[in-house]
């Protein structure tokens, strides 16, 4: 049963509940099952909190659009009170709360069956997990070599692995795309403030960081984010309001949109080959739709807006770690980037800070400019090669500006990501190219701000074009591609 439940996306899982064909303890037995077999090899799945869920389905669940369906939550924010976090630090390790996260609260009303939380690197910072509070590195359940990406890297690892059909994710520099294109899934990072953040946050890294999921097919990504969507009580700002549900919006093609193709980075670097090819023949998929494609590479400031993004999440990073110090040494519960990120942060000028809040503003500014005189979406890899080997990004270093912003660092890695973080413009990863080696690669699309119903039509109709539910992980129970 764990095979052949494990081949259908979360809205055909909640169709069986509904039909009473399986029962919400069964499916949660089979992921149980599931983590207890595969787990071991990649280390995605932490934090078990199964005595929570069968209470979950013992008292009622919600009427929800997944009812019945196993969950996972990142265990980096969504705070819940039965779901204790080490937020991918031992300096917070089992962290327990005394009220649920807006969003979590709407998770919950769709009626998953959370049952834990899934890996993180320390404070989200990088684009694999090897947080030293888990004992080891998460691995890619394509090439157990390769890592899952970051900071969504556990629930990248857990929905290719096949243990859920979709987990919760959050995305402040790529941290749902990067594990989507590392791990053959769908990412969608939403229009800045889609999504609530409150109460324990104002707003995530200068409102670069919004919370998203990992999915196998683009239908449950707009279920989920219709549920989700919406500010909470006291949001400092709201994104601009929907035309459309999403949901309504992938139940048909977009209009035929211009696209920019870009297959070098946003600087005009060059790209892996492999990951080069996969972009071209996401161009030409989309011609063949009646989009119309142009090469182009988007006019804006991306060395600015690295460098204030770093600064902005060092920041953040200094003040979460001083905050639960508590006379504490930093040196035996702190690792190494973190402890560079506190150090940087602490060698800057006290108006950084707002200067950089500023540029980032300005960048976006930019971006919204390149949308308004050309494109209505922008075409690129969502990494600049395939995923990388685990270790490569590890965190012992405390050169926090080499790991990010130096040769071989983190956007060199991924280019892409960040710059719609900083932008606030809706982006997605989507598994439409394959390396030599058959590890995943993700495509990039982009639109305008606030843009989110077209751009997801758009995920949609290639999804229509280019079937990817049935390439999956060997480990999944499935044959490779």
């Amino acid at each position: 049963m764990i095979g052949d439940l494990g081949a259908r996306d979360a809205t055909a899982l909640a169709e069986l509940v509904a039909a009473g064909e399986v029962t919400p303890t069964e499916l949660l037995d089979a992921a149980l099952a599931a983590v207890e077999a595969r787990n071991p090899v990649i280390n995605a799945v932490v934090l078990m909190q199964e005595d929570v869920a069968r209470r979950a389905i013992a008292s009622g669940l919600p009427q929800g659009p997944f009812r019945g369906v196993p969950f996972l939550l990142k265990d980096l924010g969504c705070e819940a009170v039965d779901f204790p976090s080490h937020n991918g630090s031992r300096l917070l390790a089992d962290t327990r709360y005394d009220r649920d996260s807006a969003i979590y609260a709407r998770i919950r009303a769709t009626g998953v069956v959370t049952f834990g939380r899934t890996t993180s690197p320390e404070g989200g910072i990088g684009a694999a997990t090897e947080a030293a509070v888990y004992g080891g590195p998460t691995r890619n359940p394509w090439n157990t070599d390769h890592t899952s990406g970051g900071s969504s890297g556990g629930a990248g690892a857990a929905v290719a692995a096949g243990i859920v059909a979709f987990a919760h994710g959050s995305d402040g520099g790529g941290s749902v795309r990067i594990p989507a294109s590392s791990c053959g899934l769908f990412g969608f990072k939403p229009t800045r403030a889609r999504l609530p953040d409150g109460p324990y946050v104002g707003e995530g890294w200068a409102g670069m960081a919004i919370d998203g999921f990992l999915t196998r097919s683009v239908r449950d990504t707009a279920v989920m984010l219709d549920a989700c969507a919406g500010a909470d009580p006291g949001a400092p700002y709201v994104a601009p309001a929907l035309l459309r549900s999403h949901a309504d919006a992938i139940s048909r093609p977009p209009r035929r949109l211009r696209v920019m193709i870009c297959d070098t980075t946003f600087t005009g670097a060059p790209i892996h080959p492999e990951v080069r090819a996969a972009v071209h023949q996401a161009g030409r998929m989309l011609e063949s739709l009646g989009h119309h494609v142009e090469p182009g590479r988007p006019q804006a400031d991306v060395p600015m807006m690295m460098r204030a993004w770093t600064d902005i999440v060092g920041v953040g990073t200094a003040l979460g770690v001083r905050r639960a110090l508590k006379g504490r040494a930093m040196a035996d519960l702190v690792e190494g980037v973190s402890r560079g990120a506190v150090a940087h942060a602490e060698g800057l000028h006290p108006t950084r800070y707002l200067e950089a809040v500023g540029e980032i503003h300005a960048f976006g500014r930019q971006m919204a400019v390149v949308f308004e005189n050309g494109p209505d979406i922008i075409l690129s890899a969502c990494l600049a090669e395939p995923p990388a080997r685990v270790g490569r990004f590890s965190h012992e270093t405390e050169d926090y500006l080499g790991y990010r912003i130096g040769p071989g660092g983190i956007f060199e890695y991924s280019p892409f990501c960040a710059v719609f973080n900083a932008s606030g413009q809706p982006a997605a990863s989507l598994p439409l190219g394959w390396s030599a080696e058959d590890l995943p690669i993700g495509v990039h699309l982009a639109a305008r701000f606030g843009a989110d119903e077209e751009l997801i039509a758009l995920c949609a109709e290639l999804e229509r074009a280019a079937p990817w539910a049935a390439i999956r992980a060997p480990m999944a129970g499935a044959a490779r591609r």
